[in-house]
């Protein structure tokens, strides 16, 4: 953020305040039936974490069990630090109240140029007893760093995410082709609420 967010979607990074929580938790649960696919998502290649860093907003998402389904203008901030690795803060605001998560990512192989990250969580957010950890993977990004597409292996997770709140309905249709064509079932793709004017900083 898809994603990330999903996620970062990213993210998601991108539906709740736990945008990247998909990656959250190793997920395993095998590929969704409704693909019976024999090759993993592909990811962008040449990945730059300081180009990524900053925030995005989830523009849409699949529903997990782990997002608030009435959650509005989630986002996600990445700050790259020294060590290499991405401070990441996931908000969204559910009934007027900000809810967050805190984490961090990192690149899953340091000397690949893939864009295969994992994302390290401590939960529960408000009383942190243990640290989850998964895949957070940028299936698509322009070259501007504008727009993206975050999944993860499995394909039950999805995120659209965006430097901007709203995106036109051409790019935004263009970036669920993208995940198409990695083999998601996009008829499970909701958009996510965003305010005219984002909440502030």
């Amino acid at each position: 953020m898809g994603v990330v967010k999903g996620l970062f979607l990213f993210v998601p990074l991108l539906s709740s305040v736990f945008t990247c929580v998909l990656c959250a938790r190793e997920l395993t649960f095998g590929l969704d039936p409704f693909y019976q696919l024999d090759s993993v998502p592909s990811v962008v290649k040449d990945f730059d974490l300081k180009r990524y860093s900053g925030r995005w907003y989830e523009i849409a998402a699949f529903p997990s069990f782990f997002e608030a389904k009435n959650a509005v203008d989630t986002r996600a901030t990445y700050t790259l630090k020294e060590d290499g690795t991405l401070d990441v803060l996931n908000e969204g605001w559910v009934n007027g109240k900000r809810e967050y998560i805190e984490g961090t990512a990192y690149k899953a192989d340091p000397s690949s140029n893939e864009a295969k990250l994992k994302v390290k969580f401590s939960v529960p957010p408000s009383f942190p007893i243990f640290a989850v950890t998964g895949d957070y993977w940028v299936l698509y990004i322009d070259v501007d760093y504008q727009y993206a597409v975050i999944g993860q292996p499995s394909r039950k997770y999805l995120w659209i995410i965006s430097r901007k709140s709203h995106i036109d309905d051409k790019i935004y249709n263009q970036l669920v082709q993208k995940a198409v064509d990695e083999g998601y079932d996009v008829s499970k793709l909701h958009k996510t609420p965003q305010s005219d004017e984002p909440p502030p900083l």
